[in-house]
């Protein structure tokens, strides 16, 4: 797969289908693009280009441990970066859980680039936001603080940037661990504080101010409770909800296989409101 220099970092990317409306589907979590392929391969066979990528400090792309935005922001800006180089023009971006929040922030912070959402899984609420900081950051700042950078090398998520990227060795080795430190601080905080917010990342007024087509599917845990769903749609101008689940279920995370045996149904109706969206 190719490789695009945006905005200093290197990133891992694939584009499925070489005619049709654009279409960016980003991964929850920290996951590699393999995880949203089996969607974007069926979005892509209903007629669409589709673009999916590992994300800076994801998959085969580089480890970038840096910047004054929220790690979230600079994804969705580097997405921007990469649509821009591909020559995309305008295009229907979403994801699920992180990839979600990244779509949204995009539309957010270049509205010009999105004209329509699709979102899965968006997490919201205190608990998301304490859980998901400890996972994304809390934990690697007390793994720096005991054994610096070597100790991170040997962490399990980037052991495998190293593994996926050799180069990602020689780039954490050679920080500081307190400029390590003092950023993963930083973005922990940055994410906390959305913990009060409608959806992890974005405020109501930010919210309100989106007037594109919003399609949005309700999650079923702690993580990703369906209130939030359900919030965002309220407050987004031109959304509509497609529920997959019926309720919540009592834990942390919903078990990635029930989402992939809904996967044939959630894109079938990704492709009919993207087809209204064209027209």
């Amino acid at each position: 797969m190719p490789y695009a220099h945006a905005r200093g970092v290197s990133i891992n990317y694939q584009v499925l289908g070489d005619s049709g409306p654009w279409v960016a589907l980003s991964p929850g979590g920290r996951r590699p693009l393999e995880a949203v392929k089996s969607i974007a391969a069926r979005v892509c066979a209903a007629g669409y280009r589709v673009l999916i990528h590992d994300r800076r400090n994801c998959g085969s792309s580089d480890v970038v441990i840096d910047g004054g935005e929220p790690e979230s922001e600079q994804w969705a800006l580097d997405l921007d970066a990469l649509l821009e180089q591909l020559g995309a023009g305008a295009v229907a971006v979403g994801g699920a859980s992180s990839g979600a929040r990244l779509a949204l922030l995009l539309a957010l912070r270049r509205p010009a680039r999105v004209r329509a959402l699709v979102l899965w899984r968006v997490s919201g609420g205190p608990f998301a936001a304490a859980r998901l900081a400890e996972e994304y950051y809390g934990r690697y700042i007390k793994v720096a603080e005991r054994g610096g950078m070597p100790a991170i090398c040997e962490t399990e998520h980037f052991r495998d940037r190293i593994a996926a990227r050799p180069a990602n060795r020689d780039r954490l080795l050679a920080m500081d661990p307190a400029h390590f430190i003092r950023v993963m601080t930083r973005w922990r905080g940055s994410l906390l504080e959305t913990g009060a917010d409608p959806v992890l990342g974005a405020g109501e007024p930010e919210l309100r101010s989106l007037r594109i087509p919003c399609c949005i599917f309700p999650g079923n845990d702690r993580t990703h409770p369906r209130g939030a769903s359900f919030a965002l749609a309220r407050l987004v101008q031109n959304a509509e909800v497609h529920e997959l689940f019926d309720e919540d279920l009592d834990t942390d995370v919903a078990p990635l296989e029930a989402w992939e045996s809904q996967e044939v149904e959630l894109v079938r109706r990704v492709v009919e409101f993207l087809r209204r969206v064209n027209r």
